[in-house]
């Protein structure tokens, strides 16, 4: 029977089926592996002052997950610096942001290097290898070059940037040649595909013999979109959780008489998370009326603290959150409650269910799960409206949605104006047709499709001289 192995720069199995610690990410690619008889392999999370290749091998909630640690110079150049400070920020469409150091481009090279040395005499003849993310694009060479000639399949779960954004990338085209060492590459739509597919007709005289195909470096290479869901039918049981239902009641009891607007993001530049205090501010200002009928509620957990530009947009929210309430708030009422901590997912379930607006307003991303999750969160009966942003990957799904622009003020308020006005029967209609969509579309529809493409790959690629 043939094995799976998943690659991440991370590795997170669930515990147990009852784990709510963890994502739905990590519980169907748990369960892909169970299934698969398969090996998770990553970095621990741990430093070591010399990196020795030794491996930890662990089974959890029945996965097998093979980890090794990684030495401090390793997270500086390979995690926070080219992963965190290059390839993130520049594929968000924020080359301000990105910062192009010498020592991080070798950085990220010696630990996909790293990867390979441990990873490769791991593998079996069979196997079929999905590596995931920005982290290790390069990987598939590194495995080529020690010998490896199993189907190897990559997805991006980030944006792919525009040919002219992603050119900003100083050796841009050895990055993007080390893909075509895989047979598979798949991405979150078929607008960053075909972005990946037009610079490398436009920059390495690429082909494409058929849909889904590109020849160029002298190897052809599967391209696909294939959108991330959720675990919906898991949602609709963490619904019935104790956890769940205590944390909507505190809240439907903390916002009694008002209306609930939430959102859940990463502390991150990408989430449109000043953009969307200020369409707040916007909507105070211009809808004196609804002011005390409203609360909003933005959760945050604070993320990669030791990138500069993390610091400073926690202060810049930090101020923007004080500076509303100030203006705004009343001795029995604050508008904007911020709150920078981590909530299991039963407790966001819970959370989501009492919002009458989930507010998912991200500057670019690659899909964006809370959209999901926020709408299969809902009461059948008495749903609530998601506000989306037309630059989330989910957007192509979610049209149902009250899309917006998140740089407008203007689009945000007046997009929380008309949710908040909307009545049951139109707010039904649009429920009922994203929910539809989100079962349909669910994370395991994801996982099948992505292993069954790869499976399907007609023959093995040769491996490269070391």
């Amino acid at each position: 029977m043939t094995r799976l192995i998943v690659v991440s720069n991370r590795v997170n199995p669930p515990s147990g089926e009852g784990d709510e610690s963890v994502g739905g990410l990590a519980m169907a690619l748990a369960a892909a592996l169970r299934e698969y008889s398969g090996l998770w392999f990553g970095w621990s999370g741990r430093t070591t002052p010399e990196f020795t290749g030794q491996l930890n091998i662990e089974k959890v909630g029945g996965v097998t997950a093979a980890t090794v640690d990684l030495e401090e110079a390793d997270l500086d150049e390979y995690y926070n610096g080219y992963a965190n400070k290059t390839l993130w920020p520049l594929f968000h469409y924020r080359n301000d942001l990105a910062l192009f150091d010498r020592s991080y481009g070798e950085g990220y090279r010696r630990v996909n290097a790293r990867f390979a040395d441990t990873l490769a005499p791991l593998i079996e003849p069979d196997d079929l290898i999905w590596i995931h993310d920005y982290h290790l694009i390069p990987l598939a060479r590194e495995l080529r070059k020690r010998g490896i000639k199993n189907r190897i399949g990559f997805f991006l779960h980030i944006p792919w940037p525009a040919h002219q954004v992603f050119i900003n990338l100083p050796r841009h085209r050895e990055l993007v040649e080390s893909m075509f060492d895989y047979d598979l590459l798949g991405f979150q739509t078929a607008d960053f595909q075909h972005a990946f597919e037009e610079y490398v007709v436009a920059e390495a005289s690429g082909v494409q013999p058929g849909p889904g195909r590109l020849k160029a470096f002298g190897q052809t290479v599967q391209t696909g979109a294939f959108p991330i869901g959720i675990d919906a039918e898991d949602f609709a049981r963490l619904l019935k959780n104790a956890k769940a239902r205590r944390m909507r009641d505190l809240m439907t009891a903390c916002t009694v008489f008002r209306h609930l607007i939430v959102g859940v993001d990463r502390l991150d530049y990408s989430k449109g998370l000043e953009e969307r205090f200020l369409g707040f501010e916007r909507f105070l200002t211009e809808n004196p009326d609804m002011r005390r009928e409203v609360l909003m509620l933005q959760i945050a957990p604070v993320s990669r603290e030791s990138v500069e530009a993390y610091q400073q947009i926690r202060e810049r929210l930090d101020s923007l959150s004080g500076r509303i309430n100030g203006a705004f708030a009343d001795v029995d009422w604050a508008p904007v409650r911020y709150v920078n901590k981590n909530y299991r997912r039963d407790e966001l379930a819970g959370i989501y269910g009492a919002a009458r607006v989930g507010l998912v307003t991200p500057l670019r991303d690659g899909m964006n799960l809370v959209a999901k999750e926020y709408v299969a969160s809902q009461n059948p009966d008495d749903p609530g409206v998601l506000i989306l942003s037309r630059f989330a990957g989910a957007a192509r799904q979610m049209k149902d949605a009250l899309l917006i622009n998140p740089n407008s003020a203007e689009e945000v308020a007046d997009a929380l104006r008309r949710a908040l006005a909307m009545d049951k029967a139109e707010r039904v209609r649009r429920w009922t047709t994203l929910f539809d969509t989100v079962q349909r579309e669910d994370v395991t529809a994801w996982r099948d499709a992505f292993v069954q493409a790869l499976a399907g790959v007609r023959q093995a690629r040769p491996a490269l001289a070391s």
